[in-house]
């Protein structure tokens, strides 16, 4: 089970501040899911009088053994498809009280009334209402896929939303370089080429991807395991890749406002393959680093953190590697 992230997560103010107050609007009448089981360990945590002490999350893992198989057995469980999971899994069970609360109000509230939901046009003019939840107020954002036809110059934009981002990693690189490589252009040609519907042929084009909306708490997943056509398996890639405290975002859709980031956890995995290993975490509190493994604590200068960013050399014995970075916006500079 992944103590890690959910240590993480309960020390990201804006999630855990959400979690608590809907736990504590709805507590009287909801039944248990996975939403109800991670609200009740975080409120023990967080009204646990005693300065120092553990507390397990029991029914938070034997909710989640339950719902999914994956996290049955022993086997080493990845931080990040754990992260992907758990937020999916609370978005569907905040969108189905919605709709619940919906259909009961239905004749006789005013659209004013129900909470997150925006509307937005469909292709055939109906109008579908997609529900916005807190989980998405905090952690989405949206892409922008713009794709331009080298003959006639038309740009085609498509946009997806994200929950984080997974960003391909290289040895001696830093965060800033891996987001200015996930955004670089890419020509479309041979075998690749685009359907452009101005031109109505096959065209070469170049395309590339842009943050048109940044979260507010910007998840970055390092990958780290990479499958290895010669080897027929994953492989941890340990390269030394840099992440700064405060993060400038700049490969967004405007060019000329720089979205700033502060660092505030990391999820790293100890270990030297992708099937065993462990997680642990940094997290920052009242301006302090903390680093958890397990239910052990210790308090850490903030230059330790530089510790986690992975190895220059490919043989090193050092495996603790930054995997999950969890940024919270400052806003824009």
């Amino acid at each position: 089970m992944n103590l890690s992230l959910l240590q993480a997560l309960y020390f990201c103010a804006p999630f855990r501040e959400q979690l608590l107050e809907h736990y504590a609007n709805n507590k009287a009448d909801a039944e248990e899911n996975l939403l109800t089981c991670l609200a009740d360990l975080f409120s023990q945590i967080s009204s646990q009088k005693k300065k120092t002490g553990v507390i397990a999350p029991k029914r938070f893992v034997q909710r989640l053994k339950k719902q999914n198989e994956l996290f049955r057995s022993y086997m080493h469980q990845d931080a990040h498809e754990f992260l992907n999971y758990l937020l999916n899994e609370l978005v569907e069970i905040l969108e189905k009280e919605t709709q619940a609360t919906k259909a009961d109000n239905e004749t006789s509230s005013s659209p004013e009334k129900i909470a997150n939901v925006l509307k937005a046009p469909l292709a055939n003019g109906v109008h579908k209402e997609p529900i916005v939840t807190w989980v998405h107020k905090i952690f989405q954002g949206i892409l922008t896929n713009e794709t331009r036809c080298l003959r006639c110059e038309t740009v085609t934009a498509r946009d997806e939303t994200f929950l984080d981002l997974s960003l391909d990693i290289e040895q001696n690189s830093s965060i800033t370089s891996c987001l200015k490589n996930f955004s670089s252009t890419e020509t479309l040609h041979a075998e690749d080429k685009f359907f452009c519907d101005k031109c109505c042929s096959l065209q070469e084009a170049q395309k590339r991807m842009k943050i048109k909306k940044p979260p507010h708490i910007l998840v970055i997943h390092l990958k780290r395991f990479k499958y290895m056509e010669q080897l027929g398996r994953y492989k941890k890639l340990s390269y030394r890749v840099v992440f700064p405290l405060e993060l400038k975002l700049s490969n967004t859709v405007d060019e000329y406002v720089d979205i700033e980031y502060s660092l505030f956890a990391v999820v790293v995995h100890v270990g030297s393959g992708p099937n065993h290993g462990h997680y642990v975490s940094l997290v920052k509190s009242h301006n302090h680093w903390l680093f958890f493994d397990d239910e052990s604590v210790e308090i850490i200068e903030e230059s330790a953190v530089q510790t986690f960013f992975g190895s220059s050399q490919e043989y090193s014995s050092n495996t603790d590697h930054g995997y999950i970075l969890l940024y919270e916006s400052l806003g824009t500079r």
